[in-house]
């Protein structure tokens, strides 16, 4: 359609001949979609509106160069907002409340709103739930959670034990166990309020990353800072992806529209400080099975680290390309170089410095 406002196929036309074509066809496009047209159209210094970022639009796919024409605009959209629509469904309060409780902008709320249908479902979030808290203790053990006082504590094949971290997948396994309902109970929780609905907006391919991230730099920070200490639970992940969201609320506090927000950070707080509390409690604490010491606390750190760096520039742009920020690229520069270092420190660092480990299980 555009075609025919430009001839000579320069890939672009004048805000002029784009503001009739909107008038003229309007009242075919989405109220949202017309919104982010005309606010395009305002916005644009030079007269002229890229044939790319109109595809853009009616695709669901943004550009960096069609955010920033967005975010640049001096319009105020014209509609009422998005938290003042009435005559809403169950389902569609629920994403709108989700919007809200995760994205600063107005822009970002309403295209969430517009596009999301539910399919996929936020299931990578719901399967480690279930599979690593219920599943496996469950069914395979017999148990829904392992005490540190309990035998087969130590004896498992999944937790991280320094004795044998030769065995790499007990990097990531380790969060299949926990070391007491109430370590359990706070990170099932913090997982579910948190990561569902950053889930929902961010997609599944963006959450788990942040959550694997955590979980591995977690595991690799106790090998690194608590070299003796065995580990166990998902607070590497899931400090990851909390930290991630209050750092992203903060940064964009003025933006975040989201009632009882100051609740959600103090309840949050609390629960990241009781757990870790108890968690440095439980360390230093005289072990059930001597000379082998109670799950170290540092995978919390790993994860909070992983957060306010990686985790803050996923969350913080919507649906935006991470291979075009330069902040991204330096972040995951320094990650790799920490595992990397990490790796190194776990082959040669354990016998060079002649550590006393605790016997194997």
């Amino acid at each position: 359609l555009l075609s025919q406002f430009d001839p000579d196929n320069t890939g672009y036309i004048s805000t002029e001949k784009f503001r009739s074509l909107l008038q003229r066809h309007g009242s075919e496009l989405d109220p949202h979609k017309l919104e982010v047209l005309l606010a395009l159209a305002d916005s644009n210094s030079e007269g002229r509106i890229c044939y790319q970022d109109f595809v853009n639009l009616m695709s669901n796919k943004r550009s960096n160069s069609f955010r920033q024409a967005i975010l640049q605009g001096n319009r105020r959209l014209c509609s009422k907002a998005l938290l003042e629509e009435t005559g809403l469904s169950l389902s569609q309060r629920l994403i709108r409340h989700v919007a809200y409780e995760t994205l600063p902008r107005e822009i970002d709320r309403k295209w969430y709103y517009d596009s999301y249908t539910c399919c996929p479902p936020p299931w990578f979030m719901i399967t480690i739930t279930i599979v690593a808290f219920f599943l496996y203790n469950g069914v395979v053990l017999d148990r829904f959670v392992l005490q540190v006082t309990h035998p087969l504590y130590l004896k498992n094949a999944l937790l991280y034990h320094p004795q044998l971290r030769a065995q790499a997948w007990r990097y990531l396994t380790y969060i299949f166990m926990h070391a007491g309902i109430e370590h359990l109970g706070l990170n099932v929780v913090l997982q579910l309020l948190v990561g569902v609905p950053l889930e929902m907006v961010h997609g599944a391919a963006r959450i788990s990353f942040v959550y694997v991230a955590g979980v591995v730099a977690g595991s690799l920070a106790v090998s690194v800072a608590d070299m003796t200490a065995p580990v166990v639970g998902s607070s590497g992940g899931v400090y990851a992806l909390v930290s991630a969201h209050l750092a992203n609320i903060v940064m964009n506090w003025s933006g975040m529209k989201c009632q009882f927000k100051l609740l959600r950070m103090a309840v949050a707080l609390i629960c990241m400080s009781f757990e870790f509390g108890r968690a440095v409690w439980l360390r230093f604490h005289p072990s059930a099975y001597p000379p082998c010491p109670h799950p170290s606390f540092m995978a919390h750190l790993g994860g909070v680290m992983v957060g306010i760096t990686l985790g803050v520039i996923i969350l913080r742009n919507y649906e935006q390309r991470l291979q075009d920020q330069t902040l991204w690229w330096i972040f995951l520069s320094i990650y790799i170089i920490f595992v990397l270092f990490a790796i190194f420190w776990n082959i040669f660092a354990y016998s060079l410095l002649d550590l006393k480990l605790p016997p194997p299980p």
